[in-house]
């Protein structure tokens, strides 16, 4: 029997609850299979769990009944051991206490593994790609030191886009210099992109600039128009990301403003934009309106722009095209990691809780409380890694294994992991390192139109991922 790379899951029930209790009567339990999504090989086998668990996340010592809606396609023990009888695809269906869940599990051929692509290592200190709505032919890849390159079919141009390198922080650049480029969802129309980046006095800057009307590949810096200046007390902890969201939004990702510990707590201070997730309405005004949904609208002391907080450093973030989901890569302190996740029927405010907390654990005892805070849905120690690097949910068609998972790695130790986010939990969690490993200091994950991924690292290498050759499962 083989179990492709689907879950695991010991570490996927630890995640819906870590305390086993006796069902009481009459409780109000929900059934969860894990993995949510099965993908095997004719003549291969899987095996299913359900978890049963009350509102307040206990999981429950309840017995599971399995069964498949077409034993011809896919059979199916009672305790979940699902094997592959021939091609297609059906649902796998589970009862426990009168709760009722169900899986598709679609039987293929073969199963294509990711694996990375190479396609330059001749940029320069790589940390962000983006592509312009409605193409399919350029990648834009942001380079640390001010410029932005085009790969066109893959190959590298060699004059920039736009070269920026006298107006972003000069050598050695740290955290610093030109962090990330967003472009307007109606660039085809009005020809804006915005950039986020640190000036040479390590200020955040973020600046509209618009293509040349006669050369699709330049841009000219005159064209700047300042749309937000933060002051930086530190040369670390920038964040750096700016993103339009599935509303049209511009968010911008702002760290805690650097040293260590977030001395001035800048993080929980309302008034403060720094550790903080901002959303801007770039269309409605000058240089930006505020959203009248914003959270913190109408609050005494608290700037409107702010659509969460409690953040440290969030480098990365990105929303699932599919879902509208947001996941956030937070970078620790000393201790952990983390991954903050929110449905997109948030109305945001939520506080992630830095620094009252890192990750999990409290970071400021004795007066710690994690109520009313937002915690990660999934954390990791330093001794697995130093430093967070957000990705992106798969929703590209080269990869089905991949569909629905959202992919991260580690910035020192280099390895891909990915997990699914269901019902406010992180379930089904995968380590990619076998498939996956494109070294360390991986800077970032880039998406494309179509919903393909790719990996850079600050080595100068970016790498797409694409299906393996062979059939392999594990």
């Amino acid at each position: 029997m083989r179990l492709l790379l689907l879950g695991l899951l010991g570490a996927g029930l630890a995640a819906c609850g870590d305390e086993v209790v006796s069902p009481p009567p009459g409780a109000d339990t929900t059934l969860v299979i894990l993995p949510r999504s099965v993908l095997i090989v004719v003549g291969d086998s899987a095996q299913l769990a359900g978890v049963v668990s009350t509102p307040a996340g206990d999981t429950l010592d309840a017995a599971v009944t399995f069964a498949t809606r077409d034993p011809a396609v896919v059979s199916a023990t009672a305790d979940g051991l699902v094997r592959g009888v021939s091609l297609g695809a059906t649902w796998v269906v589970a009862d426990a206490l009168g709760r009722f869940d169900s899986v598709f599990v679609t039987v293929s051929t073969s199963v294509a593994l990711p694996a990375l692509r190479l396609l330059t290592n001749q940029v320069v200190e790589p940390v962000y790609l983006a592509q312009a709505p409605g193409e399919s032919d350029r990648l834009f890849v942001v380079e640390q030191g001010g410029r932005i390159r085009i790969l066109r079919n893959d190959v590298l141009l060699a004059r920039p886009f736009i070269d920026l390198t006298t107006v972003v922080t000069p050598p050695p650049l740290g955290e610093r210099g030109l962090l990330s480029m967003a472009f307007h969802p109606e660039y085809a129309q009005n020809g804006f992109f915005y950039a986020s980046y640190t000036d040479t006095q390590g200020d955040t800057r973020i600046v509209r600039y618009r293509v040349s009307a006669t050369n699709p590949d330049s841009a000219d810096p005159a064209t700047a128009s300042l749309v937000l200046g933060v002051d930086q007390p530190y040369a670390n902890h920038n964040g750096g990301l700016v993103l339009f969201g599935p509303d049209g939004m511009l968010y911008v990702g702002l760290g805690d403003g650097g040293s260590g510990g977030d001395p001035e707590n800048r993080a929980q201070n309302l008034d403060s934009l720094l550790g903080k997730l901002l959303r801007l309405d770039v269309d409605a005004g000058t240089p930006y309106a505020i959203p009248a949904d914003n959270p913190f609208v109408g609050t005494a002391g608290a700037r409107p722009e702010i659509w969460a907080y409690g953040l440290r450093n969030p480098w990365r973030f990105s929303f699932d095209r599919a879902t509208g989901d947001l996941y956030i890569a937070d970078v620790g302190q000393s201790e952990m990691e983390e991954v903050n996740t929110r449905p997109a029927s948030s109305p945001g405010g939520e506080n992630y809780g830095w620094r009252i907390m890192e990750g999990l654990a409290c970071y400021l005892p004795p007066n710690c409380s994690p109520a009313g805070l937002t915690l990660p849905v999934t954390v990791y120690g330093h001794a697995e890694g130093c430093a967070v690097t957000g990705g992106h949910v798969y929703r590209g068609t080269a990869l089905p294994i991949l569909t629905g998972r959202y992919l991260y790695a580690d910035y020192c130790a280099g390895w891909v992991r990915s997990f699914t986010f269901y019902k406010g939990s992180a379930v089904d969690p995968v380590d990619w390192s076998t498939e996956l490993r494109p070294g360390s200091a991986v800077t970032s994950f880039g998406e494309d139109n179509a919903g393909e991924l790719y990996i850079m690292t600050a080595s100068g290498s970016l790498y797409r991922i694409v299906p393996q050759v062979a059939n392999t499962a594990k």
